[in-house]
């Protein structure tokens, strides 16, 4: 049902399939009130291109008129709309103005009855400010309404909405329960209340307790989360789809909404947008008009930012910069930043989930750009995987122009002259040996000279951590000529015994693959192909078998089934290697695609974007490849493709 296309870390953009066509998501749902409608469903589509929208099922069954005119030509008739259609099954009306007047079976089976391409369990509402037994209660009820709800959805697909308060251990348990449950679609309920408060850092919190225990294969869906300021938030932290009757209810307020927050209108000078409502008046115009005339104009145009902010999500997921949208965004609302700031605490598990690289550069936005996962996985990997040199002297650069190996070019050569040293730099990111001087993301991102006093205290920690465990005799930080009169004084003169070139290739193995890669290189005789314009590393070759390439974007290594089976010499079972039953295996040798749906088992470090290699039940080499998802994600997904096979053994 679910098929992922693109995706950057937890955010992704897939195919939704329904019976009444397919979505791409990240999707905005309107919603429409049958009883007070200010676009008509066929305008949304065929003006705006919405491409799914959601109403209440509730309010549907509760008016005679609407009730037999959806059982006889079904919910889509009713309302015009010829594309998919999800509806709520009353949860809000019943926590708002008390029990509605219909069990929960009887409603799943009335959405089913009309037609509805995703119906909603009637679920119990837990308010955020619900003690932890009240908020229990609530969510065993749920639980109970969901496994009796499943037998009743027929064709239809089926919505399990996820409970839990403020309780992140709550959320998590409601969301893995229901994961059990032969559900096709996962909102997570109880928010409105916190998107109300801007208690975005709790609304944070939730969703990615909710993440934690959902299955990874199924669509989440935001429920009441229609202001375009969390939609990249709530994106980056996965989930898939948002329903708005915000851009109506604003409306009729005079509320003019926009992606750094609202504004009435009477406090406008300039409509300050060129959608298509606003471009043809003006905010003294729009002052002037008649209400209903008003009212129809503001709702056009939050509906326009809405679809337009969920638009430049999905470009960012395309382009691999969505944690910059969300840092840049996060300076519009106090409360946005809050909940930016909570996600450090979430690292480990975002890291999962993380591609090994991206196509553009790291941009630094701000002091929370220090605690992305791509930081803190650097840092681990260098920790873990990183073999220092066999040296005695160590000479450390400040932060400069990248490549650090072409700026310090000229001196290391000096230093090569007089001693045999090792060179390192303290980086934004770390310790950076200059052997991994073009490793994403070193190379790859935009760093400003001056940083802020709290990055440049937990730099100087890491730094730290690196002088102890990786201790040389002698560590001197470059200061110019007195620094290499210090080095003649002090160290005989020594020519340097390693040749950087092979460093290089050791060190990026290491800490692609895992610590041990690099012992590859000793399997035979060596051959380093560089290019002739950069002077850069291309090929390496080993007793004349091609067994890696080096990719220039990102200064990792393409992997080739040479190099696969020199790897599976040194890395034991199950480091690097997807399994896949024996016949998608043979498919996957002859350079097809291996689907989700047929992989056995993964190593639980692969991430998306890692290259890796395709084995059979028995382990024997069928290919290697790029992979689109981690394991938890290999193992759920039953559409798409794992891995993406770039060569197999001849």
């Amino acid at each position: 049902m679910l098929e992922l296309k693109e995706r950057d870390g937890l955010a992704r953009i897939c195919a939704l399939k329904t019976r009444h066509g397919t979505v791409t998501t990240p999707a905005l749902l309107p919603v429409v009130n049958p009883n007070q409608i200010t676009i008509s469903p066929k305008e949304m589509r065929e003006r705006f291109g919405v491409q799914m929208l959601i109403t209440n099922s509730y309010i549907i069954r509760t008016n005679s008129e609407l009730k037999a005119e959806a059982e006889k030509k079904g919910v889509h008739e009713l309302l015009g709309f010829d594309g998919p259609i999800m509806t709520d099954s009353g949860t809000f009306q019943s926590h708002v103005y008390g029990d509605v007047k219909i069990g929960y079976k009887e409603i799943v089976e009335f959405q089913a009855s009309i037609g509805s391409d995703i119906g909603t369990i009637l679920d119990v509402f837990s308010e955020p400010d619900f003690t932890r037994g009240q908020t229990e209660v609530a969510v065993d009820e749920t639980l109970r309404r969901a496994r009796e709800s499943i037998g009743h959805k027929g064709d239809m697909l089926l919505a399990g909405t996820v409970q839990g308060g403020v309780y992140p251990e709550l959320r998590e348990r409601c969301a893995k329960e229901l994961s059990r449950m032969e559900f096709d679609v996962h909102p997570i309920g109880g928010v409105v209340p916190l998107l109300e408060s801007y208690r975005y850092a709790d609304l944070a919190e939730s969703i990615l307790a909710s993440k934690k225990g959902l299955d990874p294969s199924r669509p989440v869906h935001l429920f009441g989360a229609g202001h375009p300021m969390v939609f990249p938030l709530a994106v980056l932290l996965g989930c898939d789809m948002f329903d708005s009757a915000s851009y109506a209810k604003y409306a009729r307020e005079e509320r003019m909404m926009y992606p750094t927050g609202t504004r009435f209108l009477r406090d406008l000078h300039d409509l300050a947008c060129h959608c298509p409502a606003c471009s043809r008046t003006s905010a003294e115009e729009l002052k002037r008009m008649a209400v209903q005339e008003r009212t129809r104009i503001i709702a056009e145009h939050n509906l326009h930012v809405c679809l337009q902010e969920i638009k430049k999500v999905r470009n960012a997921i395309h382009e691999q910069s969505i944690w910059e949208l969300v840092e840049m965004r996060s300076r519009a609302h106090p409360a946005l930043l809050e909940a930016l700031k909570v996600l450090k605490k979430h690292k480990e598990y975002l890291e999962r989930f993380e591609p090994a690289s991206r196509r553009g550069a790291f941009f630094y936005c701000g002091p929370e750009s220090y605690d992305r996962p791509t930081v803190s996985r650097y840092q681990q990997r260098f920790f873990e995987r990183y073999r220092k040199t066999q040296t005695t002297v160590l000479v450390g650069f400040e932060e400069s122009q990248k490549p650090y190996a072409r700026t310090y070019h000229d001196v290391m050569e000096k230093v090569l002259r007089k001693v045999d040293a090792s060179f390192i730099v303290a980086s934004f990111f770390g310790p950076v040996p200059i052997e991994l001087d073009e490793y994403y993301p070193i190379a790859q991102s935009v760093i400003p000279r001056e940083l802020d006093g709290d990055v440049k205290d937990r730099m100087n920690k890491v730094m730290e951590r690196h002088a102890h465990q990786h201790g040389y005799p002698l560590a001197v930080m470059w200061e110019g000529e007195e620094t290499l009169k210090f080095l003649e004084e002090m160290v005989a003169s020594d020519h340097p015994k390693q040749d950087l070139d092979l460093l290089r290739c050791r060190a990026v193995l290491d800490l692609q693959f895992g610590k041990g890669a690099g012992d590859i290189l000793q399997s035979g005789k060596v051959k380093i192909v560089k290019s002739q314009t950069t002077g850069k590393i291309r090929n390496v070759l080993i007793d004349g078998q091609h067994v890696l390439s080096m990719r220039a974007p990102d200064g990792r290594f393409t992997l080739k089934p040479a190099g696969a089976r020199l790897l599976m010499t040194k890395l034991p079972e199950p480091a690097m290697r997807v399994k896949t039953e024996d016949e998608p295996a043979e498919f996957a040798a002859k350079g097809n695609n291996v689907f989700a749906k047929f992989v056995v088992d993964c190593d639980p470090d692969i991430r998306p974007g890692d290259d890796v290699i395709v084995v059979n039940r028995k382990g024997e080499l069928a290919a290697v490849g790029r992979a689109l998802m981690n394991r938890e994600e290999m193992l759920a997904f039953k559409r798409g493709v794992a891995v993406r096979v770039k060569d197999s053994p001849d």
